[in-house]
């Protein structure tokens, strides 16, 4: 045996029971083995030694099941908790659940926001789709602006006073409105199959 395997197994049973009692669980020695080899460079062979001699001199327990010996913490030398401090815990316990649910639900607020915010537009698309939405407003105002401005655009009061003239007009000429309109050369919607909307 190397010295410092040496030295690690002569400080092996401190090093378990110390450690036993922090975790206040049964474990085998293969548990004990496997946890503290890399920590602590402690053998195998030394382990089970020290776990036996320290159950051996009543400072931890063992028990055997089967062909596996288990070993503890002696537990009579934690204090014994009182109903109220179990209750006391039990309420810290539902505090803290309640807590942690709260937080969980936030969470997914969180993601569902983020996710909204993902799925939007980014910004350079945003500027694009106003620059389309400019174009294509630009391009209603073009055309209302020639509508606007076309010379055989007519209101609806310019028609109007036109229609009271020529009827006025009419009232004495002897022929039809139609030979009327044709002998003075104006042209009406229906010379142009243009059918206006009733009023």
């Amino acid at each position: 045996m190397s010295k410092g395997r040496a030295e690690a197994a002569a400080g092996a049973p401190g090093i378990l029971l110390r450690y036993l009692q922090e975790q206040n669980r049964p474990y085998s020695a293969q548990d004990v083995f496997g946890n503290l080899q890399r920590e602590h460079g402690l053998g195998k062979a030394a382990v089970v030694k020290a776990l036996e001699q320290l159950a051996q001199q009543g400072k931890i327990k063992e028990k055997t099941y089967g062909k596996q010996k288990i070993y503890f913490a002696d537990q009579d030398q934690f204090d014994m908790v009182s109903d109220v401090d179990l209750q006391g815990l039990d309420a810290k316990i539902v505090a803290l659940t309640a807590n942690v649910q709260s937080l969980q639900q936030s969470c997914r607020h969180m993601e569902a926001e983020l996710k909204e915010l993902t799925s939007a537009l980014t910004t350079p698309e945003m500027q694009k789709e106003i620059q389309e939405l400019k174009k294509e407003c630009a391009g209603y105002t073009e055309r209302l602006r020639n509508i606007k401005a076309a010379t055989n655009h007519v209101t609806p009061e310019e028609k109007e006073q036109a229609t009271e003239l020529s009827d006025a007009i009419l009232e004495g000429y002897p022929k039809s409105k139609k030979q009327f309109f044709e002998e003075v050369g104006i042209e009406t919607d229906e010379d142009h199959n243009v059918m206006l909307p009733d009023p």
